[in-house]
């Protein structure tokens, strides 16, 4: 009998925690917007619902959306968006990733001192409502407001890491770009 040309071996577990598992094939989500805006989400063919007693989704909880299915599979996924018009739309969203904020140091002697940092702001429209909104140098996302708009907030310190002072809004979704100096 002849033996097999692999070798088994036995899984560490130290190294399963280490990394996610990365799926052979990424979960297909398809979203459908309506005309009056509400959404249809089904993974794999399967229907995904709002929380029992949740009002039905709109396009505005569209990133809110994504983001719950990505830490739900733990996985990145595939999306097509099909729009009442029949735009289609397709992209690869990656989980987000959640960072700590270490709490400034204090000591009984010494509270820590509280900053507030100096905003400065860009403005852009066009997006489709409730879409993802890159901010480039990117540093942040954010969501486009119900109608389509989008404000970005960044610190002085932030907008300064750019040579140019030049920030970029790109919409995920819509493709739509804003350039511009944030003021």
């Amino acid at each position: 009998m002849a033996r097999p040309r692999y070798k088994r071996t036995t899984p560490d577990p130290r190294r399963e925690s280490e990394t996610p598992p990365v799926p052979v094939a990424l979960p297909q989500v398809l979203i459908t917007v309506a005309v009056s805006g509400t959404l249809t989400v089904t993974v794999d063919g399967e229907p995904v619902e709002p929380e029992p007693f949740a009002p039905a989704w709109r396009r505005e909880h569209f990133a809110r959306v994504l983001d719950q299915l990505t830490q739900t599979h733990r996985s990145a996924v595939r999306v097509e968006v099909r729009e009442a018009d029949g735009t289609v739309f397709t992209d690869i969203i990656t989980p987000g990733t959640r960072r700590r904020r270490s709490a400034p140091e204090s000591t009984p002697e010494r509270p820590a001192r509280q900053v507030t940092p100096e905003l400065v702001a860009l403005h852009g429209e066009g997006f489709v409502p409730g879409e993802d909104v890159a901010i480039a140098v990117v540093i942040a996302h954010g969501d486009a407001a119900r109608d389509g708009t989008m404000r970005a907030l960044l610190t002085a310190e932030q907008a300064g890491a750019s040579p140019t002072r030049e920030v970029i809004l790109l919409g995920r979704v819509s493709g739509t770009l804003t350039i511009g100096h944030p003021g």
